[in-house]
């Protein structure tokens, strides 16, 4: 494990933050994420408010980490005034720029933060999941920099995100969900906003902490309770009419969303105690590896059939299922982070060796196919085909997007750290 920490902290250092620090717009905030597949050309300085507020996000996370000699503050990766200078420098982008009259946020800005529209004609607020990275990002600074008025922006965009849920009023490209369909993305993605939320507003000893966690727990239980069935496959769609059962949207599963939304359950069951529910969650990422995992070159399918191998399914002709079947063997870079980091966090909650053992074929692959070969460079080719060969593709966001990557090393810097703690004290002991 020390050696696994050694080796976290070097790829951030020599690797990650490199790339990304020769991004940031240092005079107005925010970063520039609109390059090639091999980060070798900007494309746009186009700013996403879903990579903004991501970015904040990451900012936050690294301050904080520096200032608790998690990361050493005299490396590359140790330099927490600036980062939190950064991150508060895109808050006040974002909190300036990216509103709309109704309370939403705008998809798409422009370098110096004016509203674009993406798809023209479809208005500026194309997609609720902006407003989530915002919260976020907004929620991850304010704890970090003890700031009560962005966690209160923070809260008021949250009850705004909910109000639009219940009246069903959701907008949510890049991947709207087909008529006749629920999908799990939804409970997925307000459950990590809401736990986020609910750690720093506890903390801050906010009255709306409690009420915040209960939200937690409750799209927790959506997760488990209507989307995981029997077999410990989590359904990315559920058709409202069972007939639709056999169609390939609801056949479809997405092996990297199912290991990264069952860590958020892990993290939230181990919070409250749920020890039973950490060991299904466990289980489902172990099944979604199984059934996504390539025989003959190794890592992930983007999309499987829940028997296994290419989805199958009766078409409707909708454009999601369209790029289900366009993309399927595509090797993508953000579940294989998403994995090496829920298989650690499954071993530490079971100690099930299964789970070692797993992380190890993650690792292995992943080292050896996405890291960019010119060091110059740096970061992760993110998009490669079924062989690692890499293509320029749009598989969300026309981005290269930090937040997988870096989130899930922060995240396994900061566990591998607290067992390291946990060993040398133990040791004294």
């Amino acid at each position: 494990m020390n050696n696994l920490l050694s080796f976290y902290r070097d790829q951030l250092q020599r690797n990650l933050l490199p790339f990304w620090l020769r991004a940031l717009d240092r005079t107005r905030g925010g970063v520039y994420t609109c390059y090639n597949n091999e980060g070798t050309e900007l494309l746009s300085t186009d700013k996403f408010t879903w990579s903004q507020g991501r970015f904040v996000w990451i900012l936050s996370r690294l301050a904080d980490l520096c200032e608790r000699g998690v990361l050493d503050e005299r490396s590359p990766g140790g330099q927490a005034a600036m980062y939190l200078e950064h991150a508060g420098k895109t808050v006040r982008f974002l909190m300036e720029h990216v509103f709309l009259k109704n309370g939403n946020c705008a998809y798409v800005l422009t370098e110096t933060g004016e509203k674009k529209e993406l798809i023209p004609g479809q208005g500026y607020d194309l997609s609720f999941y902006a407003d989530c990275f915002v919260v976020l990002g907004l929620t991850e600074f304010a704890r970090v920099a003890g700031d009560r008025d962005v966690l209160e922006r923070a809260l008021q965009l949250y009850g705004s995100i909910e109000r639009r849920l219940q009246a069903g009023k959701i907008r949510s490209e890049p991947y709207p969900v087909p008529d006749g369909y629920v999908s799990q993305s939804f409970a997925m993605i307000m459950l990590n906003v809401s736990q986020e939320l609910a750690e720093a507003l506890e903390r801050a000893g906010h009255p709306n902490g409690a009420g915040i966690r209960s939200r937690s727990l409750y799209y927790m239980n959506e997760i488990m309770d209507k989307f995981v069935d029997g077999d410990d496959l989590l359904a990315e769609l559920l058709p409202l009419d069972g007939r639709d059962g056999d169609t390939l949207l609801a056949r479809q599963i997405a092996p990297g969303h199912s290991i990264e939304c069952m860590w958020f359950v892990m993290k939230e069951a181990r919070k409250l105690g749920l020890s039973e529910t950490a060991g299904k969650a466990a289980r489902v990422a172990k099944k979604a590896f199984d059934i996504g995992w390539d025989p003959i070159y190794g890592g992930l399918y983007r999309y499987v059939d829940r028997g296994g191998g290419e989805p199958q399914g009766r078409m409707i002709g909708d454009r999601y299922e369209a790029l289900i079947c366009d993309t399927w063997d595509m090797k993508i870079w953000w579940p294989h982070s998403e994995a090496l980091y829920t298989f650690l966090l499954s071993y530490d909650l079971t100690q099930d060796s299964q789970f070692l053992d797993l992380y190890s074929r993650m690792h292995d692959y992943a080292f050896r196919t996405f890291p960019h070969p010119d060091p110059a460079i740096g970061e992760w080719i993110q998009i490669r085909d079924r062989q690692g060969v890499p293509i320029q593709k749009t598989v969300a966001l026309p981005v290269k997007d930090p937040y997988h990557i870096m989130r899930n090393v922060l995240l396994t810097i900061e566990l591998l750290d607290e067992k390291a703690s946990a060993t040398s004290t133990n040791a004294s002991d």
